[in-house]
């Protein structure tokens, strides 16, 4: 009995030291399988990053001609990008900086402390140029090196520095971006005005979209305007033209979409956008005007949903005036948040002259966000006819106003005095001006420009809609994809007719 008691515990380490050995190769294997996994999964998103970063690296946006001028001329300031928050304004500027110059330097002043600090301790251009340079690793050298200071509104010393680039280091290659959200509201900061050269960047527009769709022989279709070509494309044309209804222009949607994540990813992305756009309200704006933004940006949609699209101040509320409401509308002006088409009271040149700043129409900065904000479904805009007759036009029309956006175009609404005949737009296409009617589908029958015509037989109006394009007496009938290309050919005919006299 002793004997045994004593084998009993001779064994039990034995036994102990058998049961962890199994234990730990057990736990190793599966540490191993969830290695694996884990080596898989990050493998499988670092692929799906890769992706996207191609993609976005193979969009193209056309402010990029103009920056490459900007590279070049002879009289180059220091360059303020501007648009509203994630249009695409740092992207485009690495991307040029990358693509163009032999280094790239890159601040965001709103997260860099030190580079903030530089300029707000002040000095000489010299001192900072040696700082920034300091910071970065890179020497900051003329003609072969792009400055980028992003989020310059979050730096009113830096906005101020700007007059003394200009004046003395005008071979440094300086370029900012800044929201318009932050940059209005520094009143305290001295804005270089004639020491800086300005662009501003919108969201994708519909050419933009096709190429970044790999589409790009359709989009030089456009730009060319081989119609022969382009009505034989025409049912592909209005496919995409949905597609694009659904995805709008934001890069980050338009990445998505391309990249294969699912009509539900671009959905959240651009619900994701318009919460960050009401933080920002609260972040920036002035406190007493916090509710009434909101209170406007919210009613946006319904106001395009009514049969006359004018900007109604008691639809926000009753009894509300224009007086409590000026400021908050122009704060989403400068944002660049919204696009303003104001009435023009007569049809002649130039209508700037006419111009109703009272009588206006407000639409959101991109279809896709439009969308979101009132939840349109996927099977709405890229299946049913629905979208284009629901809504009473209100996509058709803030597509139009987006495709305008940043060509110099300028347009407007116009009514008949003591009519209830409306017009949706009035643009100034080079040396004339254009009645121009917007119509949602193919059925194209309207008395409004027929009576329109009568009254002014001078003019010759365009017809906008889903059918292919028709030349008619005194009137143009453009497809939505097309038109924007082809106003710009009208506006370049113009020009070359006035060169040759």
């Amino acid at each position: 009995m002793l004997l045994y008691r004593y084998i009993e515990k001779k064994d039990v380490p034995l036994q102990n030291d058998t049961r962890a050995k199994k234990c730990q190769e057990m736990l190793d294997t599966r540490a191993k399988k969830c290695q694996e996994m884990l080596d898989t999964r990050a493998k499988k998103c670092q692929e799906m990053l890769d992706t996207r970063a191609k993609k976005c690296n193979d969009m193209e946006r056309i402010l990029y001609n103009n920056l490459l001028q900007w590279k070049v001329s002879e009289t180059r300031k220091p360059l303020v990008l501007n648009g509203a928050r994630q249009v695409g304004k740092t992207w485009l500027l690495t991307e040029f900086g990358r693509r163009e110059y032999k280094k790239t330097v890159f601040f965001s002043l709103d997260r860099n402390v030190q580079a903030k600090e530089v300029f707000e301790q002040g000095g000489t251009i010299d001192y900072i140029l040696r700082s920034l340079s300091a910071l970065s690793g890179v020497d900051i050298t003329g003609g072969d090196t792009l400055l980028i200071l992003d989020e310059i509104q979050d730096c009113p010393s830096a906005l101020t520095a700007l007059k003394y680039f200009c004046e003395d280091a005008p071979d440094i290659h300086l370029a900012v971006a800044g929201s318009l959200l932050g940059i209005s509201l520094h009143e305290k900061a001295s804005f270089p005005v004639g020491k800086i050269d300005e662009m501003k960047l919108y969201p994708m527009n519909f050419l933009e979209f096709l190429m970044a769709l790999g589409k790009n022989k359709m989009a030089e279709e456009l730009e060319i305007g081989n119609w022969n070509i382009i009505t034989s494309l025409h049912s592909e044309y209005v496919s995409l033209l949905r597609q694009y209804y659904y995805v709008g222009g934001m890069p980050s949607a338009v990445s998505a979409y391309i990249s294969n994540e699912g009509l539900q990813k671009v959905r959240v992305i651009q619900k994701q956008i318009l919460a960050d756009y009401e933080q920002d309200f609260s972040k920036h704006a002035p406190s007493m005007e916090i509710a009434r933004l909101r209170m406007v940006w919210q009613n946006i949609p319904s106001q395009l949903a009514k049969e006359n699209k004018k900007f109604i101040y008691g639809a926000l509320k009753k009894g509300a005036r224009a007086a409590a409401f000026e400021i908050a509308i122009q704060w989403l002006l400068d944002a660049g948040l919204v696009y303003k088409v104001c009435r023009t009271n007569s049809v002649k040149m130039p209508l700037k002259f006419y111009e109703d700043r009272d009588s206006f129409k407000l639409f959101i900065l991109d279809v896709g966000l439009m969308g979101a904000m009132v939840d349109a479904p996927a099977s709405a805009i890229l299946v049913g006819n629905n979208i284009f007759t629901e809504y009473k036009g209100a996509f058709t029309e803030l597509f139009v106003s987006m495709q305008l956006a940043g060509t110099g175009i300028p347009i407007y609404t116009h009514s008949l005095e003591n009519s209830r005949i409306e017009l949706d737009f009035v643009a100034q296409i080079g040396n004339n001006v254009y009645p121009i009617e917007v119509k949602a589908e193919e059925n194209v029958h309207s008395k409004s420009m027929k009576t329109f015509l009568q009254k002014f037989p001078e003019l010759t109006a365009i017809r906008l809609s889903m059918k292919p394009k028709i030349t008619q007496e005194r009137l143009e009938c453009i497809p939505l994809y097309a038109f924007r290309e082809e106003f710009i050919r009208m506006i370049k005919a113009d020009y070359d007719k006035a060169s040759d006299c």
